[in-house]
């Protein structure tokens, strides 16, 4: 089987290089090769490389910037899987797809489930759920994965600048009221690979069927509770990173104004990830322990 990712320098493109090589060749593309910005040239790289299945890992992520260039997120967001959804319903292919809880307005006061109604309330909002839209007018067989807080040992990302203004500062001031899940990129990417060999032996017994699926980690938390845990974590796992943070302070969202809107309740549920492939995500703090362990070396 041959498995082309695109983002491949991205937090998830670079673990799913990892988590997808017992399954085939792997074929990982930055955006020098693979550029979602120009949809059109896609369908022309997707022929010439004939992969079997394709895991789309890139994405524009800024999600203030995409308030002022709503345009240029739809294209890679939105546009762009478009394309990728079209050129795999015409080879036969299978797409994978990375979506976001920023398709909900955050009201719910209970995790969120697949069928939900959406309701973006910011630009990268709805750039995502254009994605999600075009793939599924493309008829292609396919699996999109909305997550969560994703972070990882290498990239940017919440738990890398929490270390770095820990290492510079002497008090932090940190949103207290958005609930969600942080999810490790190794987690998403392992849960993935365990998904898309289930999904290929049922497209092979013709027995598959697309749909839309919560990644999360376990549990919840807070952006002010995730940072305390960081800290916590990082003076028990990484004695030499010299820490000067000595306080931690919540304050509301109110405090700390953005140019996009995020939702207060980012908690997604995975029973339908559980129910269709048996997969257990890891509580998040397991995960952070285990992130933290990967940037000690050990």
């Amino acid at each position: 089987m041959k498995l082309l990712v695109t983002g491949a320098n991205g937090q998830v493109g670079w673990e799913l290089a990892r988590s997808l090589m017992p399954l085939g060749d792997v074929i990982a593309l930055d955006r020098s090769r693979c550029d979602l910005s120009r949809p059109a040239a896609l369908a022309a790289l997707v022929d010439e490389l004939e992969p079997d299945v394709i895991i789309n890992a890139a994405a524009y992520t800024a999600v203030d910037r995409a308030e002022s260039d709503e345009a240029a997120a739809t294209l890679i967001n939105g546009v762009a899987p478009g394309e990728l959804a079209r050129v795999a319903k015409r080879r036969g292919a299978l797409l994978v797809h990375y979506s976001t809880d920023y398709v909900f307005d955050g009201t719910k006061s209970a995790p969120y489930d697949e069928d939900d109604p959406v309701a973006p309330i910011n630009a990268y909002g709805r750039s995502k759920l254009a994605g999600e839209l075009a793939i599924g007018e493309s008829g292609c067989d396919h699996l999109i994965f909305r997550t969560t807080w994703v972070f990882a040992a290498r990239g940017g990302n919440f738990v890398r600048t929490m270390l770095r203004l820990g290492a510079e500062r002497d008090s932090l001031h940190v949103v207290a009221d958005q609930i969600g899940a942080p999810t490790w990129a190794r987690n998403i990417a392992d849960a993935t690979a365990l998904a898309l060999a289930r999904a290929q032996a049922e497209r092979q017994q013709r027995s598959f069927s697309s749909g839309v699926f919560n990644l999360a980690s376990r549990g919840e938390t807070s952006w002010h509770g995730f940072a305390e845990a960081i800290f916590a974590g990082a003076r028990a796992q990484l004695p030499g990173i010299g820490l000067k943070v000595a306080a931690v302070a919540p304050i509301p969202s109110s405090a700390y104004p953005t140019p996009a809107a995020r939702p207060a309740n980012s908690r997604l549920a995975a029973g339908k990830l559980q129910a269709r492939f048996g997969i257990v995500m890891p509580r998040w703090d397991e995960a952070l322990a285990r992130c933290l362990d990967e940037l000690a070396g050990r």
